[in-house]
């Protein structure tokens, strides 16, 4: 490696300052070993030594008010000199002075020593030497010592002002974290990588265009929007959006994450907010992109205490004015992405800061199958592996689960050494993701085992009878998961209203494995956990959200602007008392109707169990052989084929979001609930929907 003249290589100065350092310890070593060479004593002690006749030699170090006494050879070999002097720090005891003792001043030690003197005979008194002493040992460890100590400092402040690690940034906290991406650190994202999402992308595309070319909009006078928020379930690609939006764009890109200026020192955030846009203004035109920014643009005034210094609404405040203030950010766009567009403060989100608030929702079947194409174009596939299939047999993935699904094929198929990922591989990666482990040794009694295929059993027959009932795809009670030993497999239609008949039947089928336990068991079982909650939910969200009772009317008491800190209810304690009653009324009526439907039809519902006992798996085309055809049309699911069990052996699960799962535990758990934003299906009948 060349060395240029100006500068050092880092691993030659590291080289030099622990040469500097190792000198500077050797040095210590010798100035302290020397310092303990000789023994401190009392002025008394002297005076013993010199009346006992065993001094050779007394100096005096006049500059330093030491005096520093020789002993004779022969003295070496008495008590208590062999044994103190055989513990000094020192390689030969010989080595003098043997003791030491400092003195006010050299005139008091010049008339004591006479005195001492007066006392002994003229031929034992041996005098003393006066002399002055420079030690060039202790002024180098001194000097080194304090340099090394001004080294030190230097490269702690060096770090902590700029550098990485514990205490970094402590000069530097009101600094924007902000990570620049611009010619030289540029995004290799484009939105060529982002499959589906089309409308999201012609509006953000409208904004990268405009930094490109700005003259095809000014000049019919329209002006550039000022920000853009990206709103969407998780994994649904806000973020890969925005790094799409940094690769195209071509103008300086600063991103950063809302909880970066949430610090715990008071005004950091405001600061970091303030710097942020100072650097985005020297580099305009340009690009901020918070994300999750709901970390730092929470409502004001929810959770806070009255009177306090709110360190997160002051770096609210901050952002507001930075964004659209008084003073105005010309060539400055805004991106920010949540998935809680409920809880940000309504002036972050007015035109003018947030021009355009851009929703990302979850990939119907024809985005799925463009996302499972990009995800797809690095892997070696099989011939067979049908894309259109995969995407209609995963209804309600988002983005990163389908990206998932790719990745976990991939090594599923490596993992048995195959040549290329197929169908199979696909399938088992669905199950892996979403559905979990399979558990393949879990041992269950054949009581349990018989409940379970019943339970499903249930389920799958009461769907089949049921006129708005999702078509089924499988019925397994091969044990999955945390607590599953088995569940009803559905294939949901892509719509986004439901009438009260669908949501009614989605309960009937819901109950169908309780009311399968209790026909033919005459008890019930904690299998049907997951079922009841469910059902619980819809029912109240029918009475109290869409209005689906004719004795409340068409009254809905759901209302998301409602403040977080809010527990009262937006009804009475009489009308609360109606609606505990009617869900009631409700829930048990479809509880009778399922219950009478698999009473009729109990002969399939028995065949059905058998076959699960055999089989543990079957599919549609097996219900079809079994207790006949559906007497409903079924709607188009897109699937040219459902996978058919053709023989008994024990065939892999497929999940999808919409499920009925026996629960094996027997007592009251919460390991199977789902988020409403991860279930679309489950989102659709269950949470707000607005014509």
């Amino acid at each position: 490696m060349k060395v240029g003249k100006d500068k050092l290589p880092q691993k030659s100065k590291s080289q030099i300052w622990s040469i500097i350092t190792l000198l500077i310890v050797v040095i210590g070593i010798l100035y302290i070993g020397k310092s303990k060479t000789a023994i401190p004593i009392s002025e008394h002690r002297f005076e013993t030594l010199m009346l006992n006749k065993d001094v050779k030699q007394v100096v005096l170090v006049t500059n330093q008010n030491l005096v520093e006494v020789t002993l004779k050879e022969e003295a070496f070999l008495k008590e208590p000199y062999k044994s103190e002097l055989e513990n000094r720090f020192s390689f030969y005891i010989e080595q003098a002075p043997h003791y030491t003792f400092k003195v006010p001043s050299p005139k008091i030690f010049n008339d004591n020593f006479k005195e001492i003197e007066a006392k002994l005979s003229p031929e034992d008194r041996i005098g003393y030497v006066s002399k002055e002493r420079t030690d060039f040992i202790a002024i180098i460890f001194n000097f080194g010592s304090f340099l090394l100590l001004m080294v030190a400092f230097w490269l702690l402040m060096r770090r902590m002002s700029g550098g990485a690690g514990p205490g970094s940034q402590i000069f530097n906290i009101g600094k924007s974290k902000a990570a620049l991406f611009d010619a030289e650190n540029r995004v290799k994202v484009t939105f060529n990588d982002v499959a589906g999402l089309q409308e999201a992308k012609e509006e953000i595309k409208e904004i990268v265009e405009f930094l490109k070319e700005p003259t095809k909009f000014t000049r019919l006078g329209g002006k550039i929007p000022k920000g853009a928020l990206l709103i969407g379930p998780p994994g649904t690609g806000k973020t890969l959006l925005a790094k799409a939006v940094a690769g195209e764009a071509g103008v300086p890109f600063f991103s950063i994450s809302g909880s970066d200026f949430v610090e715990m020192f008071v005004g950091v955030g405001a600061a970091r907010v303030r710097d942020l846009f100072k650097q985005a203004k020297e580099k305009a035109p340009a690009i901020i992109f918070i994300d999750e920014i709901d970390a730092v643009g929470r409502s004001r005034g929810k959770g806070s205490m009255p009177g306090g210094n709110d360190e997160r609404e002051n770096t609210l405040n901050s952002l507001l004015v930075e964004m659209d203030g008084f003073g105005t950010n010309s060539g400055i766009i805004i991106l920010a992405a949540t998935n809680r567009p409920d809880v940000l403060d309504p002036a972050l989100l007015r035109p003018g800061r947030f021009d355009r608030q851009i929703s990302i929702d979850k990939p119907d079947i024809a985005d799925r199958e463009a996302i499972l194409k990009v995800h797809m174009k690095n892997l070696k596939l099989d011939k067979e592996v049908d894309v259109k299939k995969l995407a209609a047999q995963t209804p309600g993935f988002a983005g990163a689960e389908l990206a998932n699904v790719s990745n976990e094929a991939a090594l599923i198929a490596a993992r048995k050494n195959k040549n290329s990922v197929d169908m199979q591989d696909f399938q088992d990666a669905i199950d892996r993701v979403i559905g979990g482990l399979e558990k393949k040794n879990k041992i269950i009694s054949p009581q349990e085992k018989r409940i379970v295929a019943y339970h499903e059993a249930g389920h799958a027959v009461a769907g089949w009878f049921l006129e708005h009932a999702d078509p089924l795809l499988k019925v397994t009670i091969v044990p999955r998961g945390v607590a599953a030993l088995g569940y009803a497999q559905y294939l949901p239609k892509e719509q986004f209203l439901y009438q009260k008949e669908q949501l009614i039947d989605t309960m009937c089928t819901a109950l169908g494995g309780r009311a399968a336990e209790e026909l033919i068991f005459k008890k019930i079982s904690t299998g049907a956990l997951n079922d009841l909650e469910r059902v619980t939910k819809m029912a109240y969200s029918m009475i109290t959200v869409y209005g689906m009772n004719e004795k409340l009317g068409n009254i809905s008491f759901h209302d998301q602007g409602q403040p977080e800190y809010v527990f009262s209810k937006p009804y009475s304690e009489n009308t609360a008392q109606t609606i505990d009653e009617e869900v009631r009324i409700m829930v048990d009526s479809a509880y009778k109707r399922t219950r009478k439907l698999l009473w009729n039809k109990r002969k399939q519902l028995e065949r059905v169990a058998e076959e699960l006992l055999k089989k543990e798996v079957i599919f549609q085309q097996d219900l079809e052989r079994l207790i006949g055809p559906r007497p409903y049309p079924m709607h188009d699911t897109t699937l040219d084929k459902i996978p058919v069990a053709s023989n008994g052996a024990e065939a892999k699960p497929r999940y999808i979001p919409n499920k009925n799962r026996y629960n094996r535990n027997r007592k009251p758990v919460t390991a199977d609930k789902q988020n409403n934003n991860n279930n679309q299906e489950q989102q659709a009948k269950e949470s707000t929907q607005q014509d």
